[in-house]
């Protein structure tokens, strides 16, 4: 399910230079239609940072020390903050958590040699072939089945740790289009059937609870594009114990593998985009590597929030920029059931593709687990 926020924020220039760029966002309150919460009390949100570079990981494993770029720009690691959408803001924050250094691009996948712990081999999945990002058709990903035993050995690129991604790195014209699934599943055969016509990749963020209730769907999903862990019931994660939160994690792990053949490592993405140090280390931790988003098409609030299809295209075209993450979601508004990111989403991918934008998937970043 979505997580967003409705107050907007300036993604600052040279964003998608390549850069480690720290953004303050405003804070955020109050409850929003459909069990979609913004920002709690008083706790302070981590933002989000830029990538630079695209990085490799073998499994969910890479090991390596990154090396210094020279004009990167860098806050030092400190206070977090609450992280915000995007669009205009103009309530900065006081103090941001960054990376320690930038680093520089890699050309390349690196070999691993960690291990990822236990697994038990199960029927192979081949997945149909998805666009690359040069346009040209790649060739069917295949995933073998594993158990959900915690990974004994993880190493998330140091890169990457402590940060919730919110951009593709570089200045390619690239946008990658994500979808949530932690409700009802009323847009997901309308979302594959336009994405397997237009032949436009995606990636999917799954709950435990969403996969058991829709196993079907879920194995079509998780056949055709790479599938992130979004827990298992959906809870603001910064008010749970840390043995809670490993539980969501590992419950919607052995969840997706048990329905569709495919380990949801590396990716990962807060419920309500409620996110702090503590459960970005412990994500981490657990071998994933938490992605945001760009651009939220708000259309999780439906017509009873004030939204239409319309809007939601209106609002992707308009922002859509170099490297952008979109947020949209499978399920239908809780109180008036409408689809408005299925129902928009064909014109939003003929319209970027006239501008020029290529689409991928958050493969872009980092690879899947094997």
């Amino acid at each position: 399910m979505a997580q967003p926020s409705a107050r907007p924020r300036v993604l600052p220039p040279g964003s998608d230079s390549g850069t480690l760029v720290a953004v303050p966002h405003a804070p955020l309150s109050g409850r929003l239609p459909g069990g979609y919460r913004g920002a709690v009390g008083t706790r302070r949100r981590l933002t989000t940072a830029v990538v630079a570079g695209v990085l490799a990981l073998a499994g969910c494993v890479t090991t390596g020390t990154p090396t210094t770029t020279p004009g990167a720009t860098v806050t030092p690691a400190g206070t977090s903050i609450r992280p915000g959408s995007e669009g205009p803001s103009s309530t900065p924050a006081a103090s941001v958590v960054s990376p320690s250094a930038a680093v520089s691009p890699t050309s390349g996948p690196t070999p691993s040699s960690a291990s990822v712990g236990p697994s038990t081999t199960a029927p192979t999945v081949t997945a149909p072939p998805t666009t690359s990002a040069t346009g040209s058709a790649a060739p069917p990903r295949t995933t073998t089945a594993t158990t959900a035993a915690p990974p004994a050995t993880c190493v998330v690129p140091a890169a990457l740790r402590g940060l919730d991604v919110e951009r593709i790195p570089g200045t390619r014209k690239v946008i990658a289009l994500t979808f949530d699934a932690g409700g009802a599943p009323d847009g997901g055969e309308r979302i594959l059937a336009t994405l397997a016509a237009e032949n436009v990749p995606a990636t999917f963020f799954l709950t435990g609870n969403f996969v058991q209730q829709n196993p079907g769907l879920s194995r079509r999903i998780a056949a055709a594009y790479p599938v992130g862990n979004h827990t298992q019931t959906h809870p603001d994660l910064t008010t749970l114990s840390d043995a809670a939160v490993r539980s969501e994690l590992d419950r919607a792990r052995a969840a997706i593998i048990a329905a569709t053949g495919q380990d949801p490592r590396p990716y990962f993405r807060f419920p309500f985009g409620e996110v702090d140090r503590r459960t970005i280390t412990i994500v981490n931790d657990a071998c994933y590597v938490p992605f945001r988003w760009t651009i939220d098409t708000l259309g999780w609030q439906g017509t009873s929030g004030g939204m239409s299809a319309d809007k939601v295209y209106q609002r992707v075209v308009d922002r859509a920029s170099a490297g952008g993450i979109v947020l949209m979601h499978i399920g239908s508004n809780p109180t008036d059931r409408t689809t408005l990111d299925a129902d928009a989403l064909p014109r939003i991918i003929a319209e970027l593709r006239a501008r020029g934008y290529v689409f991928v998937t958050l493969e872009a970043v980092l690879p899947a687990a094997p």
